[in-house]
């Protein structure tokens, strides 16, 4: 009887950033598809989603992809990435997967997740000399050679086993400070753009427990100074944006989001007042903006839209690095709507 190993995966309780867990289900005979992955539970009051004398969570598989690292061991292995559910089969709280209104799809999202692989020892970015700092930023975006670029074996190893997995990876890329990445995810719906986000960042931790380094998704780790923060920004658009072909309908959903910027910042990662100063690429987190091509707005018009007449998507560069990615599209399609176009 064949064995397959099925990680479930789910984001638990804890604030202001949720975490990954997971844990190993093994199936007989399993398909490797999702209508045929288990419900399944777990001990909430372990993840602050729970109490003692209540604890059941349910787990309801949402999305499924090949795990290639632990398949190369020789039994098949798969991610099975899950909505949490309470005791009586209701979206959990802590579920912010349920609150997105895009049952047709229509609203496509790319991220471009930013990160830092962290030297446990200094408790530095890699590249970061122990009580210091390395040379001011400027040569590592985008960078080549041992001299800027640090962590390469773990970014090209995570690449590779993203596109084995067949997640929408559209790219890689070395971030303005040392030791800061970037890879960028792209979805045809709203929910299985924060999956594949999700299944990606797992994936990303598992590979760095081989090499001894951990991810910092904090949107400034590196405090008060003048080293880039991370971002998540957000690339979006529905129909009315890939169909414009008028200006004033791309003014018109800009326009939508000045009303909501608190609404937009409650959801785009904790501490983003660090970040969003105005500096480093960015508006100020209480101001509202955009523009064509201006990465110091809130949301940038892509030169590309503009060429094309006017037809393609929007960029929200305000998310953060730790921002939950199914809220965050959530909050853009509700405002979205607001539009009416």
């Amino acid at each position: 009887m064949a064995k397959a190993k099925l990680e479930y995966i789910w984001l638990d309780g804890y604030k202001p950033v949720q975490s990954l867990r997971s844990k190993t289900k093994i199936e007989n005979n399993f398909s490797g598809k999702l209508e045929d992955c288990d419900m399944w539970s777990f001990d909430g009051s372990s993840t602050e989603q729970a109490s003692g004398g209540s604890s059941d969570c349910q787990l309801k598989p949402v999305f499924i992809c090949p795990d290639p690292e632990r398949s190369k061991l020789g039994t098949p292995a798969y991610f099975v990435m899950c909505e949490v559910l309470d005791a009586a089969g209701n979206p959990h709280e802590s579920n912010g997967r349920a609150t997105i209104d895009d049952d047709d799809n229509d609203f496509w999202f790319g991220f471009e997740q930013e990160y830092f692989l962290y030297d446990p020892e200094t408790n530095l970015p890699l590249g970061f000399p122990a009580g210091g700092y390395p040379a001011p930023q400027g040569p590592y975006y985008c960078s080549v050679g041992s001299k800027n670029a640090y962590g390469r074996e773990i970014i090209e190893e995570h690449l590779e086993y993203c596109i084995q997995a067949g997640l929408n990876i559209e790219g890689i890329n070395a971030e303005v400070a040392a030791g800061q990445w970037e890879f960028q995810i792209f979805a045809k719906g709203a929910a299985e753009a924060g999956d594949q986000i999700w299944v990606a960042r797992y994936m990303l931790e598992r590979i760095c427990e081989k090499y001894g380094v951990w991810v910092n998704y904090h949107c400034k780790p590196l405090g008060d100074t003048d080293w880039n923060g991370s971002g998540m920004h957000a690339n979006f658009s529905n129909t009315a944006l890939r169909t414009a072909g008028d200006k004033a309908i791309y003014d018109k959903i800009c326009q939508s989001f000045e009303p909501f910027v608190k609404e937009h910042i409650a959801v785009y990662g904790p501490d983003n007042h660090l970040r969003l100063t105005g500096k480093h690429e960015t508006q100020s987190i209480d101001q509202f903006s955009y523009g064509v091509s201006d990465r110091g707005a809130s949301i940038r018009i892509p030169i590309a839209a503009v060429q094309k007449g006017w037809k393609g998507w929007l960029e929200d560069r305000r998310p953060n690095s730790a921002a939950d990615p199914y809220k965050v599209a959530a909050r853009i399609i509700k405002t979205v709507k607001t539009a009416d176009v």
